[in-house]
């Protein structure tokens, strides 16, 4: 079991544990063998006029503790290879609550990340913010998820024609930055547009699979949720736009071969959130509208055709983006996707810098023959072998819809690999 130690500066010890890692929340220490997490977060929340609830700031606490426990263990260090065993030590205003859920909290990480999680909480000094007053506040009648992807895009889009007001959130990482700022002028929302950075830093190496890293996400959303006025009877929703075939993380060919990196918005993962939300008495929704849609048709039906047309090309969906200097590979599971998706909806794929590997069978990639044995096994044995065990959470009504979408979903995929001569 490996334990890591999130906590505030007033309650580090003089005397570290030796096998511990430990971080200081919102602030840098001087300690060398301290890491940090989101030094400048809550300066810059006050910067955006925002005072977000106690219980707001203690799940942003906790995704922000998570994330940084990914980041600290190194998967090659366990006996498999890949999974941990993960003793996490945070420190929130109310840990009562999480103390509550806290079997529910640590099966939601088992899923997210494939680890055993074992959560521990402790109470911490208030965090009393002093959000700057603003001439202009901000105001929207919804949080949309804005990453400076494809999805996310098509979401604002459709969103803005639906005369709808969101408040778009962002986290900030290498090379999107830009885009999503660009996006969010083009839509109108410059001036309700939140782009945050929540930086992770320790001493020694760090896992590159992070498979907790959406976590953070969805408490930047939560954040961003309380520029909207709440009630009983009134909740906020959170609009997570992701193509369905994404989301529901179906493996790829044999031993999980280019199997999707991550489950961010896998409907389990969802109601783990939502669940939990709810106990801390947050009166959100998780909307995930494109949920049974794949990435071309969410191209295709996208309700501003000319407006798309103009940003997407800045769009980002590569697994291996930073990794290939702001480039999109061509041939990861994300990049296959996203060009069989613009070959289904017709658009042209000027796609910023183009691809490393423009035709795909000039590269022996584990991707590509993944996704061309998984789709040959759907041809000839259809979609209920491929996807046995993997709807089980589904109720006998929705299975159907969450079968189609992965059909559909792979007949993008072939469609686009036969035209490239893989089979």
């Amino acid at each position: 079991m490996k334990k890591v130690i999130c906590c505030p500066e007033s309650t580090i010890p003089d005397i570290l544990e030796e096998e511990a890692k430990y971080f200081m929340l919102y602030s840098v220490s001087k300690n060398p063998l301290i890491g940090h997490i989101a030094p400048r977060l809550l300066k810059d929340i006050e910067k955006n006029g925002l005072n977000p609830s106690t219980e707001i700031i203690d799940f942003t606490t906790f995704a922000l503790s998570v994330s940084a426990a990914d980041e600290a263990i190194i998967r090659s260090d366990s006996s498999d290879g890949w999974t941990r065993n993960i003793e996490l030590h945070v420190y929130l205003q109310k840990p009562s609550l999480w103390v509550e859920k806290r079997n529910e909290l640590e099966n939601t990480l088992r899923f997210l990340t494939g680890d055993f999680w074992s959560l521990h909480f402790y109470e911490s000094d208030p965090i009393v913010l002093k959000p700057k007053v603003l001439k202009y506040p901000m105001q929207g009648d919804c949080v949309c998820l804005l990453s400076g992807g494809v999805d996310s895009l098509v979401g604002a889009i459709d969103l803005k024609s639906m005369n709808k007001t969101p408040i778009f959130v962002s986290r900030i990482a290498r090379g999107d930055r830009i885009t999503q700022k660009k996006y969010a002028l083009a839509l109108d929302g410059g001036d309700r547009h939140c782009q945050w950075s929540a930086k992770i830093r320790h001493r020694g190496n760090t896992e590159k699979s992070t498979r907790a890293r959406s976590i953070i996400f969805f408490a930047f959303a939560l954040i961003a949720s309380s520029v909207i006025t709440q009630t009983e009877n009134r909740s906020t929703n959170i609009y997570v736009p992701e193509n369905g075939f994404i989301s529901l993380n179906i493996p790829l060919g044999p031993m999980r071969l280019g199997s999707l990196s991550t489950k961010t918005t896998h409907p389990i993962y969802m109601s783990g959130l939502q669940l939990m939300w709810k106990h801390l008495g947050l009166n959100v929704n998780l909307v995930l509208p494109y949920q049974f849609k794949t990435k071309g048709e969410m191209l295709k039906e996208c309700s501003d055709k000319e407006l798309l047309e103009k940003l997407i090309n800045d769009s980002v969906s590569c697994g291996k983006y930073q990794r290939h200097n702001l480039t999109h590979c061509g041939v990861c599971v994300p990049c296959l996707v996203r060009r069989a998706a613009f070959h289904k909806s017709g658009l042209a794929d000027s796609t910023f810098k183009g691809y490393i590997y423009t035709q795909i069978t000039s590269v022996d990639s584990k991707d590509v023959s993944s996704v061309a044995s998984t789709y040959l096994k759907y041809i000839n044995d259809g979609i209920k072998q491929l996807t046995t065990g993997h709807l089980f959470f589904s109720e006998i009504n929705e299975r159907n819809h969450f079968e189609n979408v992965i059909s559909r979903g792979l007949d993008e995929l072939g469609e686009f690999i036969k035209l490239q001569g893989v089979i």
